[in-house]
Parts: structure tokens; sequence; C-alpha cells
């Protein structure tokens, strides 16, 4: 893992969380124990209306702590109710935190290559549907990490399990002062839950 990534995983404070927001993680550390202890393919899918903020940020900060507490078959998706493209803050934040990226395309909607180690395949990202051909299509954990994809997808197709793990948009900052401080803030947010969650797993 690169060294910059390594170091603010370290600094990153899960006891910042309160416990009714454990409560909801709950129920993600509880499916992927139970796939890890049976040495099953671990497929989370997350979800958010335009694939284009959050989703990335939960899917490449899921990979990257499964690969730092070693918790081995766990695969990491993200989709949207409808594709646009992702949203180049989210490249310059992960950027900033350490995170190799290299734009393999320059379409309306860019293919990333994000690497967090030298010695790791990218994760590829770019804006999709949640039932893409890029997606799994079933035994997969459907997370809901927006209200609106929340409400406006009650029934995800070939999960089998679908949890809401709400974050706020940083878009509502976009073209403000606020708008770096933001997009770090909500990385940050989402990889302080998802070390949370992958530390619990061999617990």
């Amino acid at each position: 893992m690169f060294t910059i990534i390594d170091n603010q995983i370290n600094q990153l404070d899960t006891a910042s969380i309160l416990e009714e927001r454990k409560e909801v993680l709950q129920k993600l550390i509880d499916f992927i124990k139970e796939k890890s202890k049976l040495n099953e393919t671990i497929r989370l899918n997350f979800i958010c209306t335009h694939n284009s903020r959050r989703s990335h940020l939960s899917q490449i900060w899921a990979q990257c702590m499964a690969h730092y507490f070693k918790i081995k078959n766990v695969y990491a998706y993200s989709g949207g109710t409808e594709a646009t493209a992702m949203f180049y803050k989210v490249e310059e934040t992960l950027h900033y935190q350490g995170f190799e990226i290299k734009k393999l395309s320059e379409s309306h909607n860019p293919v990333y290559a994000v690497k967090f180690s030298a010695d790791e395949h990218p994760i590829i990202c770019f804006s999709k549907t949640y039932d893409d051909v890029f997606n799994p299509t079933n035994d997969f954990c459907a997370v809901m990490t927006c209200s609106s994809a929340d409400d406006g997808c009650p029934f995800i197709s070939g999960a089998k399990l679908r949890l809401p793990i709400r974050y706020n948009d940083p878009k509502a900052f976009d073209d403000t002062p606020q708008m770096a401080e933001k997009y770090l803030e909500r990385s940050i947010e989402i990889a302080t839950e998802m070390k949370y969650v992958f530390s619990q797993i061999n617990n």
C-alpha cells in the first residue's frame, strides 16, 4: 500500500463514529463476516443516484480497507440509478489522499484506473447503472449510499442483502469556497466507516 494512504488510514479515528451509526454499519459487518468465515466471494455494490461521488468513494475505500485488513475475496463495485460521470473533484480528492489515478479515456464518462498499492490491480471506476454488465448480478450486498437512490430503488434484483448506509452529498458545496474541504471531509468520513467495518471482520 502506498505510504501516504497507509499513514492516513492509521490516523482515522473510528472511535469518533457514534453508536447509532455503528448499528447501521453492523449489518454490513455481519454480511462480510459470514461470507469471510465460509471463504466465499464477498461482492459489495455501492449505489447512488448518479454514480458520481459517494458511491465511488465508498467503492474505493471499501476495496482499500479490505486489502489493509487482509480480508480476502472482497470485490467492491459501484452503480447508480442512472449513469453520468465520476465527478472530477472525487478524482482530485483521492489523488490528494495518495491514490494513483490514471484516466483511461477522454469521453463524457471517463474511465479511471485507481491504485492504492503498486502491487495490486487498479480499481476501475466510471459511472454506470447498478445493473450494468460490469457489476454483479446475484449474491451481492447492495449498499444504498444516498436517500434518493434508496427511496427510488426499493428492490435491487439479485441482491442478497440491501442496506441503506447514507452519506450527505458533497455536491451541495460545488462551486463554493468550501468545495475542496467538503469533498475531503466526506471522503474521510467514508474511509473512517469502512475502516471500522473491515476492522471488525476477524474479531
